[in-house]
């Protein structure tokens, strides 16, 4: 069975053909950075336009690097949301498309579930595990039960983690994007140079949440004053440290909520662009030896957005018998489980 992966839900253009064998036969993926650097963030409108006149270039790229043609293709899988909804039209039009044409079975995927489902194409990694997925646009911890089946145990409740770091990046003047900026920075610095807090530590349930920390770093910059290189790098380390700490809090709270139903050695999965923090990874690997758990991680280029992820989720489900219609509507928010409060 062959998939061929669309993926725009954000800032990177991708396109990938995955067979069930787990073999990738491509996955090409084009970042928009330079476009978005300027701002400081990714704007919309900017990002949907990129999509738009690079999509059908990926597309052509990823079958010439396969060595196969549409006619080997079984189904055509793309995102539906949740993301900027701009972009997400653009590739949930363009796979529509490819699959009128072709004649091919259309599926709709959920980017959070082509995260939540990529160790099984990395590490075939059987069902029950712990999902931490930490990007610029989402921070939660969800229990993978199957294909289609997600418990969500934690979600932060104002900033995502990703979304924290580009923050303080921007108040430090370190530059976009802020998590690889940050962590530049951090390792000249001094982590216990400023006390800085840990939200939600401590607390009752999963949730997370980064307001609170970002506010903290932008009062401490202004007690500092003008900040030197060191007092900068300083304070990325101290951020850096407070961020890993409360995750790992917060997860280790979820590994015994997940120990409850299934008693034994669990997996901890990390996805999302954040997971590429060497300190985070680090962190929670420890914490989940210390909860009897094994961290698996995905290769760094399949922890951010790519649309290899985006073909698996739509193998996993076509090979269940799962399409959908050309009418399917693209959605900008889609939450893996139904019955999450917010």
């Amino acid at each position: 069975m062959l998939i061929l992966g669309i993926e725009t839900s954000c800032d990177e253009t991708a396109a990938a053909l995955v067979r069930d064998d787990r073999t990738i036969l491509a996955d090409v993926v084009l970042s928009q950075l330079d476009e978005h650097q300027p701002y400081g963030g990714v704007v919309p409108e900017i990002a949907a336009r990129a999509h738009l006149d690079h999509i059908d270039r990926l597309v052509a790229e990823a079958f010439d690097r396969a060595g196969v043609s549409l006619n080997d293709v079984d189904a055509v899988a793309a995102t539906c949301g949740p993301g900027l909804i701009g972009g997400v039209i653009v590739g949930a039009m363009t796979g529509k498309a490819i699959a009128a044409v072709a004649g091919k079975p259309f599926v709709a995927v959920n980017h959070l579930e082509g995260h939540a489902l990529t160790a099984r194409l990395t590490h075939d990694l059987a069902f029950p595990y712990l999902l931490l997925l930490v990007s610029g646009g989402h921070c939660q911890l969800l229990e993978v039960r199957g294909v289609g089946d997600y418990s969500r145990l934690g979600s932060t409740i104002d900033d995502a983690a990703g979304e924290a770091f580009d923050k303080v990046a921007k108040m430090l003047d370190l530059g976009y994007p802020g998590g690889p900026a940050v962590q530049r920075a951090a390792e000249q610095g001094d982590p216990l140079r400023f006390d800085l807090p840990r939200p939600m530590k401590g607390k009752p349930g999963c949730d997370f949440s980064f307001s609170g920390l970002k506010n903290a770093v932008r009062l401490l910059i202004q007690e500092v004053g003008e900040p030197s290189p060191q007092d900068r790098a300083d304070i990325a380390a101290a951020f850096q440290l407070a961020v890993a700490d409360s995750v790992a809090n917060r997860t280790a709270k979820a590994m015994v909520d997940f120990k409850q139903r299934h008693p034994g050695p669990g997996s901890l999965v990390v996805a999302g662009g954040v997971a590429a923090n060497v300190l985070l990874r680090q962190t929670l690997e420890k914490t989940a030896g210390n909860n009897g758990f094994t961290l698996v991680a995905p290769p760094l280029r399949l922890c951010t957005d790519n649309a290899a992820m985006i073909a698996w989720a739509g193998l996993e489900r076509f090979r269940l018998g799962q399409s959908d219609s050309l009418d399917f509507a693209p959605r900008p928010r889609w939450p893996l489980d139904p019955k999450a409060k917010r």
